[in-house]
């Protein structure tokens, strides 16, 4: 059941954030005299759809219903660069083409700021180094020990503990980080301890015959902690969500560009036929797998996680992959809306025509390749599952 909520939560999380991303086209659109032909919830086929005289976007725009729900879309009269009637998005100039496109990365970029001013007044992760606050404002908040992951077959997986459970006392004592529990294990090794945790909210027992020694690695107790903090606010929420989104931004660019330079560095070293080689090149290319995450990875492994974490974590998700829609759509990558607004660029740079066919080719090119990386990660989420 958990996974199921959280599959319906990232799909309607997901769909929010894509119709949020492409009200902002439209608005903009509209803003610039380009027609808006139809606003879509959900990919073909049609489930139910109905134009609308007046409208925030325009007249006579259909609005539409569809059975695919993973985000949304806008049709725009005349989409193709060579169009130049009235009204079409080719007639527009390239500031407004300019505006249009990035209206939806500014939208998804603001939603995140939003959501992370929303959580700061309740209290933000601290996920990052030197996260933003400002100390005046700022209440720290410790949140309880949780197992992040449980080995099965080890100490805590015999004696009922389960990943999520919050770690309350040890031995009658309260626990008060991960520090002390991998500094308690090591010294109890070898013998038995109580742990009174939390589960679901409700308190339980259990004692724990503790491993001897951690020659694996895996731990005296056979269980991964962390201890999350929390940064609360009041005044000062809109500008740590703006701060912090902005300081998110540029970690996810750079997580990006860590994933592209160690999968082509990785590629580049299998062709070695040295060994030392091959061994680092697997490690890159491992590595590039565990950084990404498709459909069934995001909706089957991540949201479930996330729901049964709690509000904070979902919220702080959503925010998330919000960010991530605004960066990836800000690439210059061909089907998206940076790789269209550079498309349109190098053609006007150097005075050539975009013709419609031309266009096509090149964004129905870069939509292949980015639906066999889709089909790529998703098989290695499926592996991940397993």
């Amino acid at each position: 059941m958990d996974i199921i909520a959280g599959v319906i939560i990232g799909i309607i999380v997901l769909t929010i954030l894509v119709v949020i991303h492409e009200l902002g086209h439209g608005l903009v659109a509209k803003k610039h005299g380009v027609i808006v032909e139809e606003f879509g919830i959900g990919f073909p086929p049609k489930a139910w759809s109905k134009k609308i005289p007046r409208s925030i976007l325009g007249k006579n725009v259909e609005y539409s219903i569809n059975w695919l729900p993973l985000g949304g879309f806008v049709k725009l009269q005349g989409e193709h660069d060579a169009a130049d009637k009235k009204g079409d998005y080719g007639a527009a100039t390239f500031w407004q083409k300019t505006q249009i496109l990035l209206a939806g990365v500014v939208m998804n970029w603001l939603t995140a700021a939003v959501l992370l001013s929303i959580l700061a007044t309740f209290g933000i992760p601290n996920i990052l180094q030197n996260q933003f606050y400002v100390p005046a404002d700022a209440q720290i908040i410790s949140q309880p020990v949780e197992l992040v992951s449980v080995t099965p077959g080890l100490p805590a997986s015999k004696a009922g503990l389960q990943q999520g459970d919050k770690l309350l006392r040890v031995n009658g004592a309260p626990l008060e980080n991960a520090q002390a529990l991998s500094e308690l294990t090591k010294a109890e090794r070898g013998k038995t301890i109580e742990i009174i945790y939390s589960r679901q909210n409700v308190e339980h027992s259990t004692k724990v015959m503790l491993r001897t020694d951690n020659q694996d690695k895996k731990g005296y107790l056979g269980a991964s902690p962390s201890q999350l903090e929390l940064i609360k606010a009041s005044w000062s929420a809109p500008i740590v969500g703006i701060a912090t989104t902005a300081q998110m931004s540029w970690v996810t660019i750079q997580g990006l560009g860590d994933v592209v330079a160690n999968g082509v560095s990785g590629l580049a070293m299998k062709l070695s036929p040295n060994k030392d080689d091959q061994a680092v090149a697997n490690a890159k290319l491992a590595t590039v797998g565990d950084s990404v995450a498709g459909p069934v990875g995001i909706f089957g492994i991540i949201f479930p996680a996330a729901e049964k974490a709690g509000p904070t974590h979902v919220i702080m998700l959503a925010a998330i992959i919000s960010l991530t829609l605004a960066v990836m759509n800000i690439l210059p990558i061909p089907a998206l809306d940076g790789g269209r607004w550079f498309v349109t660029a190098m053609f006007k740079l150097f005075k050539k025509p975009l013709g419609k066919d031309l266009e096509e080719k090149i964004h129905g090119t870069g939509f292949m390749v980015l639906m066999g990386l889709v089909i790529l990660i998703t098989i290695a989420d499926i592996g991940k599952l397993g």
